[in-house]
């Protein structure tokens, strides 16, 4: 199967631009472009989509196939139509009707003409919805094989039978990988040719920047930084966010080893769990934050040189780890609070000392110089930093 490998940034971008695209199409009297997002359980399939759509300002449905149990909660439920008309200004006019409206437009002059055919009516998800939207068909390939079919006349027209989308709605399915782990239906190349399909990928520093901005507990950041690799299809995204967040309220690890381990092995497993109790052990989730990196007294820089430290006890996981730490707390800081002159001498400060080695300075002012430059208007304009930007 064709399909582009994406992290969810990326991701978010691409769907982005189908929208716009899709836009264009519907101005030219042409059918949208459907997208389907393959991923591992857990990885943000749903959650990208939706911070997406809203980031758009569109409507959003969600409807889980796997989960809906009747098909006319998809397509909605059949229903009798009378043909009906009416003199109005000397012209014949006709219409279908409802069968539970009959008697009101008989009221109103209407006849029946006795004819009659079976419809549908639009499901209750979009019937009063209005122009502009996302319709997630979420764990599509879950479904039963009656509700895989119904999908594809939407993917394909955005109607079924007797109703249609409304004006710049945009269609997007989710889906496990087929490839034996899941219990899911195949889906033949004829429907596969009806849409674009996106393979999402787990990346540690697109995780890292949400992390950050979503409150997870700075010491579990720290330590999934150190350890991507523990990252798999059963250890997902999901269940590691849900061990930090059961956990995230005990202030000292290393008084409470045993019930973070017994956490541990009932969310990410046994071999997550160690890790992380080594990690307590080590001391290293003791390492300075970022948030005392960047706006604590001055003192705190010696911290930061003591945690990497120097010639053959240099650390540089550690290093890479705090220059991450430090770049994504100052953009997910910026979006919510005034960056202060003081902090951004602090960050120049980091940037063109000896703290941090010359790529991982890159890396903080790449990263800030992309999150939100308007905010570090100081540190951009200061010489050194503008020429890394330009390198």
């Amino acid at each position: 199967m064709n399909q582009v490998n994406l992290n969810i940034d990326e991701l978010q971008d691409f769907v982005g631009h189908i929208i716009t695209n899709n836009r264009h199409l519907q101005a030219d009297g042409k059918k949208p472009v459907a997208v389907e997002v393959v991923g591992e359980s857990g990885i943000g399939k749903t959650t990208s989509i939706m911070d997406m759509t809203q980031a758009h300002g569109l409507d959003f449905v969600k409807l889980n196939l796997a989960q809906i149990e009747e098909l006319g909660d998809l397509v909605g439920f059949p229903i009798k139509q009378f043909q009906m008309w009416t003199t109005k200004e000397g012209k014949k006019i006709g219409k279908w009707v409802d069968e539970v409206a009959v008697s009101d437009h008989s009221k109103l002059g209407f006849q029946t003409t006795g004819k009659s055919r079976m419809s549908y009516s639009a499901p209750e998800w979009i019937a009063d919805k209005k122009a502009g939207g996302v319709l997630l068909l979420d764990d599509w390939n879950r479904a039963d094989v009656r509700f895989i079919q119904a999908c594809m006349e939407l993917v394909d027209r955005q109607q079924y039978i007797s109703w249609t989308l409304p004006k710049d709605w945009h269609i997007i399915l989710t889906a496990n990988p087929d490839n034996g782990d899941y219990m899911v239906n195949s889906v033949d190349s004829a429907q596969k040719t009806r849409y674009i399909t996106a393979n999402l990928k787990f990346d540690i520093d697109v995780w890292a920047r949400w992390a950050e901005e979503n409150g997870i507990d700075t010491r579990c950041i720290n330590f999934l930084l150190m350890h991507p690799e523990l990252v798999t299809q059963e250890t997902n995204a999901r269940s590691i966010s849900t061990f930090f967040n059961a956990i995230s309220s005990i202030k000292t690890f290393e008084d409470q080893l045993p019930l973070i381990q017994m956490i541990g092995e009932g969310s990410v497993g046994n071999e997550f769990a160690s890790m992380f109790t080594t990690f307590i052990n080590n001391k290293l989730d003791k390492l300075v934050t970022p948030k005392e990196i960047v706006t604590g007294p001055e003192e705190v820089l010696a911290q930061v040189t003591e945690c990497i430290g120097k010639d053959d006890n240099y650390r540089a996981d550690i290093a890479s780890l705090l220059a991450t730490r430090v770049a994504n707390f100052s953009v997910a800081f910026s979006k919510t609070d005034t960056v202060t002159q003081k902090m951004q001498e602090r960050l120049i400060n980091l940037c063109t000392k000896d703290y941090f080695t010359n790529d991982l300075k890159y890396l903080v002012v790449r990263t800030i110089f992309n999150g939100n430059k308007q905010k570090f208007n100081k540190m951009m304009m200061n010489p050194a930093i503008v020429k890394m930007t330009i390198k």
